[in-house]
């Protein structure tokens, strides 16, 4: 058969020239690893394969062949309608269409209406079986296990070379995508990794990838896209440190803090990390992945940023994730000390996420049973800057008031001089920070465009207070305007969300294949 695997990294099919450097030159980079798995077992099981990413460059619906039997998607909540209408799309040219990734696995009732199969945890059986016309159409499926060995680095290289390597050449974030291990050790309710429990993947197969990485492809970024980097620390670095350390490639990685300390750093350095993104989240909580103790407030500001200090000897590129709102968030300190931090260490950058009840996942359920949670609000405006809940300690008012005030910090031009002369001697870094201080620009403007609209227009600010539950028509024609000529292809009721059940309602039929 004829087989197309996308991975779909944006849902701006009309980007700026800014939105299009952007695309380029930093969300390319995010191609993962399971779709390349999918392509490499397609490709095993004898099928003709063509994968590809979409970044926002040209038109998606001609990313792939038109003359295809069946469609594997990827993608994560934020571009969920253009997956749909793309399903729509592939469905008209008779390919069978199965939709895995972060949305499969959050709202697969959703996602059902649009495509054939949707995929929860696979395994190279399960693709196989929904390939020889083992299961029905309409059918959610999983492996019922996390899949803990995947396709090595040599046999996904044609996959690599096209999503990182444009026109066979690096760019400036060309990587390879790389996991070490699966699932997290904590349990963040808004995580939804929260009850995978963590998996180092096997050692031979893991030090083979490292040597291949290095005699190939030296000097190339390896993207670790681990929920939580090295929990196993010592086994993971000691694979790392079989390569001689001239022939080390550079890597990036997501850790918690509570990992990275004492004499780990130095063998950071030594194995050539070159980007760590640790979470911070909440100064009130989640601090069991800071290495702070019972701290909180301005006690856990102060050792968290003797922390980055520390780290920042021996990691040039850092990273550090907030999520503001959350139910512990009261008053003006947590914005204080996030604007605090931002100024205080120009050479970590800063993100900001907001609370989003992502299916599956405790926050969801907690949300849900308050009925707080946005039900008529599209999956697509499941991201910030967009608010999908109702905030307990703040009006969605007061929410971006706030938003504006730390997002205008990280956008400040005086901070992004001071940003591109600490990451001087690595041009990656500076291009990286250059182009996301123009963008946090943009942020900027959108949060202010949003909470003014919402403050001058009744029927949004009514919505957002619970007190009206349609959807505006100021973000139906929002949904519109960025679907692009994919509107025309989802009806109003397509871009009305089918949520979840709760975890203990009588939930959706899943056919687990194997054991």
């Amino acid at each position: 058969m004829r087989i197309g695997v996308l991975e779909i990294l944006t849902d701006d099919v009309s980007p700026s020239w800014i939105g299009n450097a952007y695309n380029l030159h930093i969300r390319r980079a995010y191609a993962s690893v399971t779709p390349q798995a999918i392509s490499v077992w397609c490709r095993e099981l004898g099928h003709e394969v063509h994968y590809a990413t979409y970044f926002g460059q040209g038109r998606a619906e001609d990313v792939l062949p038109h003359d295809l039997d069946v469609v594997f998607m990827a993608t994560y909540t934020r571009a969920s309608m253009l997956a749909y209408a793309l399903a729509r799309i592939y469905r008209a040219r008779g390919a069978t269409t199965i939709l895995g990734g972060a949305h499969a696995t959050a709202f697969p009732t959703d996602s059902l209406r649009f495509f054939d199969f949707v995929v929860h945890d696979c395994d190279k059986a399960l693709i196989a079986g929904i390939l020889k016309g083992e299961h029905q159409p309409g059918s959610l499926l999983s492996s019922g296990h996390q899949l803990k060995d995947f396709p090595s680095v040599e046999q996904r290289l044609p996959e690599i070379m096209t999503a990182s390597f444009p026109r066979g050449r690096r760019g400036l974030l060309t990587n390879v995508p790389m996991l070490t291990s699966v699932g997290c050790p904590y349990r963040c309710n808004f995580c939804v990794d929260w009850k995978n429990d963590y998996a180092m993947l096997p050692g031979e197969r893991l030090s083979e990838d490292f040597r291949f990485v290095s005699e190939k492809l030296p000097g190339v970024l390896l993207a670790i896209h681990d929920p939580n980097f090295a929990v196993r620390f010592d086994d993971v670095l000691q694979l790392m440190e079989r390569i001689p350390p001239g022939r080390r490639n550079p890597y990036a990685m997501e850790s918690s803090l509570a990992i990275l300390r004492g004499s780990r750093l130095r063998r950071l350095q030594e194995t050539n990390c070159v980007y760590a993104a640790p979470g911070v989240e909440s100064w009130v909580e989640y601090s069991n992945k800071s290495a702070v103790g019972a701290r909180v407030g301005r006690e856990k500001l102060e050792k968290v940023v003797e922390h980055f200090e520390e780290l920042h000897e021996y990691v040039p590129g850092l990273q550090a994730n907030f999520i503001f709102g959350t139910d512990g968030d009261i008053g003006s300190e947590p914005v204080e000390l996030t604007c605090e931090f931002i100024r205080r260490l120009p050479f970590v950058w800063p993100t900001i996420n907001i609370p989003v009840p992502f299916g599956g996942t405790p926050l969801y359920d907690q949300f849900i049973a308050e009925q707080r949670v946005l039900e008529a609000m599209p999956f697509a405006f499941y991201y910030a800057p967009y608010v999908v809940v109702r905030p307990l300690h703040y009006s969605t008012l007061e929410l971006y008031d706030n938003l504006i005030r730390m997002h205008g910090t990280i956008a400040s031009m005086r901070l992004l001089a001071r940003r591109l002369r600490a990451s001087s001697n690595s041009a990656r870094f500076a291009a990286m920070y250059l182009f996301r201080g123009l963008s946090e620009v943009g942020v900027v403007r959108e949060l202010r465009k949003l909470r003014n609209r919402i403050a001058a227009d009744r029927e949004l600010l009514a919505f957002h207070e619970g007190t009206r539950t349609a959807l505006p028509a100021y973000y139906r024609g929002l949904m519109k305007e960025r679907l692009g000529r994919f509107a025309e292809v989802l009806s109003e009721e397509d871009l009305t969300p089918r949520l979840e059940p709760v975890a203990e309602a009588p939930g959706r039929q899943v056919a687990v294949v194997g054991s």
